[in-house]
């Protein structure tokens, strides 16, 4: 054999080996994989999962969340009928309080899905399932008022948003819808008129979610912004989809539809509004926009905008006080592309500006957002003066919620100890295996603000038995119903009976609730800013800043005091500019204070 052939023979040989040896490996890992068990939502995972896990502290807060539901006298169930597999019937609905009759109680409306979105217009109207109004009795208890009212719109129901529009005295209801929007004027008399067509609110065909109310150009009306979120139609062909790892039917799945742009309600001060965002910049026309909370982020007295997105970059929209806004998103590090659906807005760590926690869908962690704006770093120009870094991991609010689909949230002091905490509410957008006409539920989260050291932990274990359930959970309202001095909550479950958890214990520590009437400033002093000081702690909040998910907070604003004996100062920065300073305030009360005027109205409380 000559030498060239002896050459290629050895080429050969060794490719073979070198095939074979490959074909080896493959059909190793092939077997490993096989046999590799696979990953559940929820399993522990030794070096990953468990590695992470952040135990219940000792010294948790003795508080618990119980359901009142049936004992309030609430009776409220989302949804009637089978769900048809699209997207509008997954997606609802939200709540929101609002004292209706102006007597001192937190009343509560709840947005409602008439049923599936297959059904005719005689059935909508025939059905069980519609928004409910129910009055606060002052005694723990609610008077479904619904029919009395005349607030009982039938539709797909998605968002609500409370606010006085016209500066009479008497909140007003907008309501978000898949289809046409509504807007409900209060009368006065506890009974309320759609003037839907005569404010200009309406009109427009849409997939609409969040709505927030704010003062943006400060001439001392309310003006409103409505999230779109995409332009559905029913697929006739419902083949599945992927969206991350999960598989679902195409109808379900945002990614399958182009975004819907947004809406700015510029209030004209005569009972009718203009729509203005594309001139005004916030339109926002690629985002599949979910929720908005408008805050003064970079602190110079103007309204600015966030804006949530689903399955696109979230927006940060600052005011430039001109009627316009800038597009910061990028700039300030919260142009974020996850599935986006809730938003928290206040000021965890006491340092005079606010921060955002964003919740969002499976597998992608929930964002908190810290604003740098008073820390030490400054930036090189006004352009990137604001900043924000998300810090979920290191303050414990990224990996725990890995395996969440994570809708309605809020900060709020619930034990009262000058820190803010977290509640999330979840509910999988998954169908079940076993039956695909029914979501996969989920369990809430409450996080315990340790401190800028130590961070959140999650404490739902040893909040009470209602946190143990399992929910397909959708909107959260936040608000003290009964009075006593801590924070309340009530959640719209998608398909099922709808939730009010009372607040056991959170008021064994010190607590101040303000109530705030503008004058010169819109009547629902929504945009004021309220900064107390007891001893060392200084706290911040900002009327109406929180939009949860499709919900809204109610707007008499709560501080949690700790052992503190007194309020040394209390400071109003108004909408209209105005500047107000109290000193030496009495604790454990609920105060009124009217814009302009320098006296102090006490308001009725129901310690427990």
């Amino acid at each position: 054999m000559s030498i060239s052939k002896r050459k290629r023979s050895l080429k050969i040989m060794s490719w073979l080996a070198t095939a074979s040896v490959l074909a080896l490996l493959i059909v190793f890992f092939i077997i490993i994989k096989r046999n590799e068990k696979q990953y559940d939502p929820g399993e522990p995972i030794n070096g990953v999962t468990v590695e992470l896990y952040k135990p219940v502290p000792k010294n948790h807060p003795e508080v618990e969340f119980k359901d009142v539901t049936k004992i309030a006298g609430i009776d409220f169930t989302h949804f009637s009928g089978k769900r048809t597999e699209q997207l509008p019937e997954d997606m609802g609905s939200g709540a929101a309080w609002i004292d209706y009759d102006q007597d001192g109680n937190e009343d509560l409306v709840i947005i409602n899905q008439s049923g599936p979105l297959t059904m005719t217009a005689d059935e909508i109207k025939k059905s069980a399932a519609h928004c409910e109004l129910y009055h606060n009795n002052g005694n723990g208890t609610f008077t479904n008022v619904t029919e009395a009212s005349g607030l009982n719109f039938h539709g797909c129901g998605m968002g609500v948003a409370i606010g006085d529009i016209d500066n009479d005295g008497f909140p007003d209801v907008f309501i978000t819808a898949f289809g046409t929007n509504i807007f409900y004027h209060n009368n006065g008399n506890g009974t309320f008129s759609d003037q839907t067509k005569k404010t200009g609110l309406g009109g427009l065909k849409g997939f609409w979610a969040g709505a927030s109310l704010a003062d943006y150009d400060r001439d001392g009306f309310l003006d409103l912004y409505v999230c779109g979120y995409v332009k559905y139609k029913r697929l006739n062909n419902q083949v599945i989809t992927q969206r991350e790892n999960n598989a679902e039917p195409a109808g379900i799945n945002p990614l399958s539809f182009p975004s819907q742009r947004n809406l700015l309600y510029h209030n004209n001060k005569n009972g009718t509004f203009t729509e203005v965002a594309i001139s005004a910049g916030v339109a926002d026309p690629a985002g599949k926009s979910l929720s908005a909370s408008w805050c003064d982020f970079n602190n110079d007295g103007w309204p600015d905008l966030y804006v949530a997105n689903d399955v696109s970059d979230n927006v940060m929209y600052i005011n430039k006080g001109d009627g316009t806004f800038n597009d910061v998103s990028h700039l300030a590090h919260v142009a974020d592309y996850r599935g986006a659906m809730g938003l928290g807005v206040g000021d965890w760590d006491n340092d005079g500006d606010m921060d955002l926690f964003v919740t969002h869908w499976l597998a992608e962690e929930n964002g908190f957002y810290i604003n740098k704006l008073n820390s030490k770093e400054k930036a090189p120009n006004k352009m990137q003066s604001l900043q924000f870094e998300d810090e979920a991991e290191k303050y414990g609010l990224g990996q725990v919620s890995l395996d969440d689909v994570a809708w309605g949230t809020s900060f709020f002091d619930y034990d009262n100890d000058t820190r803010l905490d977290l509640f999330v509410v979840n509910g999988s957008t998954n169908q079940q295996e076993r039956d695909p006409q029914y979501l996969v539920p989920m369990k809430n989260r409450l996080f315990w603000n340790e401190g800028q050291e130590k961070g959140f932990a999650e404490v739902s274990s040893v909040s009470g038995e209602a946190l143990a359930y399992e929910n397909v959970g959708r909107g959260a309202a936040f608000g003290d119903f009964d009075n006593d001095g801590d924070m309340d909550l009530f959640i719209v479950n998608n398909c099922g009976k709808a939730v009010l958890l009372r607040n056991e214990g959170g008021n064994k520590n010190n607590w101040l609730e303000i109530k705030l009437e503008g004058t010169k400033s819109n009547r629902s002093a929504i945009g004021a800013r309220i900064k107390i000081v007891s001893g060392s702690v200084s706290q911040i909040r900002e009327v109406n800043n929180q939009s949860s998910y499709l919900s809204q907070n109610s707007l008499t604003q709560h501080f949690g005091l700790a052992k503190y004996n007194k309020i040394d100062t209390l400071e109003i920065r108004w909408p209209s500019g105005l500047i107000q300073s109290f000193q030496n305030i009495s604790i454990n009360k609920r105060i009124l204070i009217t814009e302009g005027i320098n006296n102090i109205k006490y308001l009725e409380t129901h310690p427990n």
